[in-house]
């Protein structure tokens, strides 16, 4: 299937500011099984230079800089994505060992796995509940991972909350609520406390309507093998060919949609816009 997204960022200032260079991330990530077939963005007032780069984590953003004074900013991205069906577990770890919990990279991985094993909000009731999980699944990788996406979905309420950075992991955890990225943080920091490489992922999902007209968040774990796979706790379940990637990260605050200052005595608002539907239209190879 083809998939279409459109998200629009609106802010609006109370009085003329002078704009920072402002960081972007809404472009698409292709992966073995999705191909981008156009993607396009566009900015008002239009920046006096916009630089394309790689961030260290290999995630595609955008830098923009302005000189003109301004009273609102509009960020818009539009893309389309070729995205196939694939087997989500059609993989084998490698070394054998590495089926059952716990485990241990290989030097070459671990030296590039650090980031993503760092055990930040991973407090001992988060560590409890990660363990009794594990156990419940007899210890064996996959359907560890499988079983912590089922239990966040089925047991946490979800709610929606459109701005800020993920709650602390405990938080989310004794409350048993949230949005996607704080059951994606808590995931994130489940695996972790079980000694597995995980990093937090920004994007769009479509056929859910709770998240149709929302950024998305879930989470990817490095497998041995089989390298990194997404798990969606929002979803309860693997990732599939209905996830659209924009980046990924060790830290979720590094890979907001936009982030930048201004200067001046304003105040801010901001109106998001999301669609994430099938495309129907027409496009030329």
């Amino acid at each position: 299937m083809n998939l279409h997204v459109k998200h629009q960022l609106n802010y609006t200032y109370s009085e003329g500011v002078f704009l920072n260079p402002h960081t972007i991330y809404l472009s698409p990530k292709a992966y073995p099984h999705q191909r981008v077939i156009s993607h396009a963005v566009q900015i008002e007032p239009m920046p006096s230079m916009l630089v394309e780069n790689i961030d260290v984590e290999g995630n595609h953003q955008h830098v923009a800089f302005f000189k003109e004074k301004t009273d609102k900013l509009t960020v818009s991205s539009e893309i389309v994505m070729e995205s196939s069906p694939f087997n989500v577990f059609g993989f084998v770890l490698f070394p054998f060992d590495t089926e059952r919990i716990p485990f241990s990279y290989s030097d070459s991985e671990k030296k590039h796995l650090e980031p993503y094993l760092i055990r930040e909000g991973v407090t001992t009731y988060v560590e409890q509940y990660a363990r009794q999980t594990a156990a419940g699944a007899l210890w064996a990788t996959v359907p560890i991972l499988t079983a912590l996406c089922k239990n966040i979905a089925q047991n946490f309420v979800y709610e929606r909350r459109e701005v800020g950075p993920p709650l602390p992991p405990e938080h989310t955890l004794i409350g048993q609520k949230g949005t996607c990225r704080d059951f994606a943080q808590l995931f994130v920091a489940c695996c972790r406390s079980l000694g597995i490489a995980a990093r937090f992922v920004s994007g769009y999902l479509y056929g859910n309507l709770l998240q149709a007209h929302d950024l998305h968040a879930w989470v990817e774990v490095y497998l041995p093998g089989a390298g990194w796979r997404g798990f969606d706790p929002t979803e309860g379940k693997a990732v599939i060919n209905n996830h659209i990637y924009l980046a990924a990260s060790a830290n979720p605050s590094l890979i907001v949609p936009v982030s930048g200052l201004f200067r001046g005595q304003a105040r801010s608002t901001l109106q998001v816009d999301v669609t994430v539907q099938e495309w129907a239209g027409g496009f030329q190879e």
